[in-house]
């Protein structure tokens, strides 16, 4: 009777862990040499499995990290009208936030050409965390003209929502002006966030928001990871 090539059943076997959760979207696999113990196998037997699973799509390397549980890409429309929740929810997937940082300092200098404000105006400064069904996709921080929206602080603390804050605030809808998508290598700091190494490859959007009357409401930066997110253009 054929027996199982060992590389064959390592894959399974850990296939089968992925499958039943013990290794989340975004979670790194053991080194090779871990596996190699725990198998009783050699490192070109373990290399072989993985290289297996990331044919698959299960797994991908990132390059001075490890070997990594494959996130499943998300589609993410750049338009007119930019919705985390909705955008994320479209796809399948359950969005959610986290909040980093909320405050209000005085506005550098494109903060305030973006929203029409003087130099050294107060804005309120919304720094957080996207999540895909709990793997980090994006960190991104939200401006705003703090004067104009005094009870969005209170808003934003408590619904992590721009589009929810917003409508407490008085405004109902609003829609994209400008974006701009610039290929960038992560910092120590947004690696550490979005589980990624440092210098990985992630994509940065600068965009800017304006109400109904065309008056600027939000004018914000979002650093995607790049291996988890499909950025999509419509009606721009």
């Amino acid at each position: 009777m054929a027996r199982t090539p060992l590389w064959k059943s390592i894959a399974l076997a850990l296939t089968a862990d992925i499958a039943e959760a013990r290794y989340q979207t975004g979670d790194q696999l053991p080194t090779e040499a871990q596996l190699a113990a725990k198998f009783g196998v050699n490192r070109h037997t373990v290399r072989r499995a993985l290289a297996e699973m990331a044919d698959q799509g299960l797994v991908h390397a990132r390059r001075g990290a490890g070997v990594f549980v494959a996130a499943r890409p998300t589609d993410y429309p750049i338009g007119k009208r930019v919705r985390f929740h909705q955008s994320v929810a479209a796809g399948g997937q359950t969005p959610t936030k986290r909040l980093l940082a909320l405050g209000t300092r005085a506005a550098d200098t494109r903060e305030a050409q973006a929203l029409n404000l003087p130099t050294g105006a107060a804005v309120l400064v919304y720094d957080g965390l996207s999540l895909a069904d709990g793997a980090p996709i994006a960190l991104f921080r939200s401006t705003f003209p703090a004067d104009r929206f005094p009870d969005l602080h209170a808003a934003l603390s408590e619904t992590h929502s721009v589009t929810q804050a917003l409508i407490r605030c008085g405004v109902e809808d609003y829609t994209r002006a400008t974006t701009r998508i610039t290929a960038k290598l992560a910092n120590a700091t947004q690696a550490l966030h979005l589980r990624i190494a440092e210098g990985a490859p992630i994509l940065r959007t600068v965009g800017l928001n304006i109400d109904a009357k065309g008056e600027p409401v939000e004018y914000g930066c979002t650093w995607f990871a790049g291996d988890r997110v499909t950025l999509t253009v419509d009606g721009i």
